[in-house]
């Protein structure tokens, strides 16, 4: 156990780091995503629509670990820039399926590059490939459990 005058120490939560990674690693892909028009929010919508196909807006809010009234507006500046469409389901009335249009499915080749580029500025001779890959499994971990502590408030 840390000592007490130490605890709210800067370097002793492990909130800071992840927020700190997080704002980084967001500001080196703004010129990558600068040159495809997209912010951050909206590249990791993209993603989802690039991986799975057509979804409705409560799955791709579900994905990301966002409120759908927060994936909404993304996905109305989406589809201005004629890269989605957002319909009601025939089956469902309360659902909006996103599909992907011709636009949008043609930016994937023009994003595909952006992977590499990222592991590559995270490169670096005190971080190897293995540590940065057991890393992002830790993360995703970290992920599942706090979302099922969240679900767990909720209910």
């Amino acid at each position: 156990m840390p000592d007490e005058s130490e605890i709210l120490f800067l370097e002793k939560q492990l909130c800071f780091p992840l927020y700190a990674a997080s704002r980084l690693t967001t500001k080196i892909y703004g010129p990558y995503l600068e040159e495809l028009d997209l912010t951050y929010p909206q590249y990791l919508v993209m993603l989802v629509l690039w991986e799975k196909g057509k979804q409705t807006v409560s799955e791709i809010s579900h994905l990301l670990h966002l409120e759908t009234n927060t994936v909404t507006p993304l996905l109305k500046r989406l589809e201005q820039k004629h890269l989605l469409d957002r319909k009601r389901s025939e089956t469902d009335e309360r659902s909006v399926l996103v599909s992907l249009t011709d636009k949008g499915t043609v930016l994937r080749e023009k994003a595909v590059t952006i992977p590499e580029k990222m592991l590559n500025s995270f490169s670096d001779s005190t971080i190897s490939m293995s540590e940065l890959q057991v890393f992002q499994k830790t993360l995703f971990k970290l992920v599942d459990v706090l979302s099922e502590k969240v679900k767990g408030k909720k209910s």
